[in-house]
C-alpha cells in the first residue's frame, strides 16, 4: 500500500423520545467532537432563549412546504403537530468533504434515511436509539424543562411510550444515565465506527 487510506464522513443520526437527551447528547459530542451538528427547521414557534439558525430554522407553514416542493429536505415529517425537516444543505456538503455529521431526528426521519436510495448516505449512516429508564424517569426530565404545557406534556408522553417501542430498529440503543455517562458511551461508539474498514478507501478507489 503506497498511501494510507482516507476515511469517509459518516451520518450519525441520534433518535429518541422528547426528555430522552438526545439533543443535549448531540450539541455535547460537536462541543468535544470534530463533528458538524446540523440545524432542523421546524414550523413550531420559537421559544425564549432560541435562536433562529441556531437552534432551528423557523419556517412557516408556507415557507416549509415550498422548500418540500423544490426538494430542499433529505427528510422531513410531522413530529407533535408541528413539521420539522433537514436540509440536505446541512448534511451533503459535509459528507463529501469527509466530515462527520450528527443529527438528532425523530423515528420518522431515521426510517426515511434508512430507506434512501442515495448511496452516499447508506454508506455514512449510522443510527442511535437513546432509551429512558421508565415512564416515570420520562415524566420526570419532560416536567423539568417547563417548556410545554399540561396539554403538551400529555401529548409528549403518549408520544414517547409509542417511539420506544421502535428501538430495535436501531443499529445501537444507549440507555440514558446521566449527561457524563451518555456522553462517554456516545464517543466511543463514534470512535469504534471511524475505525470500520468499509468506512475507508485509497485515494485513487473510486466509491461506487
Amino acid at each position: 500500500m503506497n498511501a494510507a487510506p482516507q476515511r469517509e464522513g459518516m451520518l450519525v443520526v441520534v433518535s429518541g423520545p422528547s426528555g430522552s437527551g438526545k439533543t443535549t447528547l448531540c450539541r455535547a459530542a460537536a462541543d468535544v467532537e470534530p463533528v458538524y451538528y446540523t440545524t432542523s427547521c421546524t414550523t413550531r414557534a420559537q421559544r425564549p432563549g432560541e435562536a433562529h439558525g441556531r437552534d432551528y430554522f423557523f419556517l412557516s407553514e408556507e415557507e416549509f412546504s415550498e422548500r418540500v416542493e423544490v426538494g430542499d429536505f433529505l427528510e422531513h415529517a410531522h413530529v407533535h403537530g408541528r413539521r420539522y425537516g433537514s436540509l440536505k444543505s446541512q448534511v451533503l456538503p459535509m459528507l463529501a468533504e469527509g466530515r462527520d455529521v450528527i443529527m438528532d431526528l425523530d423515528i420518522q426521519g431515521a426510517a426515511q434515511l434508512r430507506s434512501c436510495t442515495d448511496p452516499t448516505i447508506r454508506r455514512a449512516l449510522v443510527d442511535v436509539f437513546i432509551m429512558v429508564d421508565g415512564i416515570d424517569e420520562l415524566r420526570s426530565r419532560l416536567s423539568g424543562r417547563r417548556s410545554e404545557s399540561e396539554d403538551e406534556l400529555a401529548l409528549r408522553l403518549r408520544n414517547a411510550m409509542s417511539e420506544m417501542e421502535h428501538w430495535q430498529s436501531y443499529t445501537y440503543t444507549l440507555v440514558s444515565q446521566t449527561r457524563e455517562a451518555d456522553l462517554s458511551a456516545f464517543r466511543s461508539l463514534l470512535c469504534a465506527e471511524r475505525l470500520r474498514s468499509t468506512r475507508l478507501r485509497l485515494p485513487d478507489q473510486v466509491v461506487p
